[in-house]
């Protein structure tokens, strides 16, 4: 088994009357990309600020590689990277100026400073860019700056707080590819998101969180499994009357059905023909209709059968 890296154990951090953190649990073993999803608001930046003892909290505990986090637990965070939400640089140095600077903060020596600078250069894809001061980077660019700061010491543990906000897709996507290549290097990885989509795409394992409460957790896979929806079949159709879509509703496997005038909506649970059944419903009862699909469950659809909101809908 794996060592554990990180251990939350009920940690509760309150605001005057607002709870942040409501008895929040957690365990992260070595060399996961471990995932904390929800919208703003729920929790995910707090958890992050408590775990590197930039806020007290009220109540829990915390342990990082084995030993208690304090705030002057520096051999430690010396073996931590952190790529915060907000671009933390220096606008009056150079893209390698800047990286040097952070990762001297972490190591002394000249020569291998010198060379984990490069790395990080590299890594990111910023070798045209070396000379640029932080203003004349586009906003992807200065995201790809941002990261390799934070790990150009070359941390165990990186942990980074959504680090694609309002960045171009190219940029995105580079970040994510670098988040696993990162990882395939030997680190454990702390990603937090409201983009279920990255999530889905690069974390092991997951935990969804909500009003300071941990609501879910395991790989996507077993967070799908959690859920009733196993499949949602839509279908593009400008008549359906109420009997056809009546016997549609009374389909095995079928437990829900919607129709908005356009296109009509049925979710499945469990099941490996629904498609087909449907479909021959509407051929006996002679109906045209358009374009067909078929959707299996992501992770928004576990957050929505768990809270009742859709994640993309309670980011803001």
């Amino acid at each position: 088994m794996k060592p554990t890296v990180v251990k939350i154990d009920n940690l509760v951090k309150r605001y005057g009357e607002l709870v942040a953190l409501d008895h929040f649990s957690l365990e992260i073993k070595e060399g996961e990309i471990f995932g904390l999803l929800g919208p703003n608001g729920s929790g995910k930046t707090t958890t992050i600020n408590c775990l590197l003892s930039l806020l007290s909290f009220d109540k829990g505990e915390i342990e990082v590689f084995g030993r208690e986090m304090t705030p002057t637990s520096y051999d430690i965070k010396r073996e931590i990277g952190v790529i915060m939400q907000n671009v933390a640089v220096l606008d009056e140095l150079s893209v390698r100026e800047n990286i040097d600077y952070f990762c001297g903060l972490y190591i002394a020596d000249k020569e291998k400073r010198k060379a984990c600078v490069e790395d990080a250069i590299k890594f990111v894809g910023l070798e045209d860019f070396v000379n640029f001061r932080p203003k004349k980077l586009s906003g992807g660019l200065l995201r790809r700056l941002n990261i390799a700061c934070g790990i150009a010491h070359k941390p165990k543990l990186i942990i980074l707080d959504e680090p694609t906000v309002a960045v171009d897709p190219q940029s995105r996507n580079r970040i994510l590819e670098g988040i696993q290549e990162l990882n395939r290097e030997g680190a454990t990885v702390i990603y937090t998101s409201h983009y279920m989509e990255e999530v889905e795409q690069i974390c092991t394992r997951i935990a969804i969180m909500d009003k300071g409460r941990k609501i879910a957790e395991g790989t996507k896979d077993e967070l799908k499994g959690m859920i009733r929806n196993s499949e949602s079949v839509s279908i593009e159709i400008l008549e359906l009357p109420d009997d056809v879509r009546e016997k549609i509703a009374h389909l095995p496997h079928v437990y829900e059905t919607e129709y908005d005038g356009t296109k009509l909506t049925v979710r499945c649970s469990g099941g490996r023909h629904n498609l087909i059944r449907i479909l021959a419903v509407l051929q006996e009862a002679e109906l045209g209709f358009g374009r067909v699909y078929s959707e299996l469950p992501t992770l928004n659809d576990v957050f929505l059968e768990i809270t009742g909101t859709a994640l993309r809908d309670s980011k803001e």
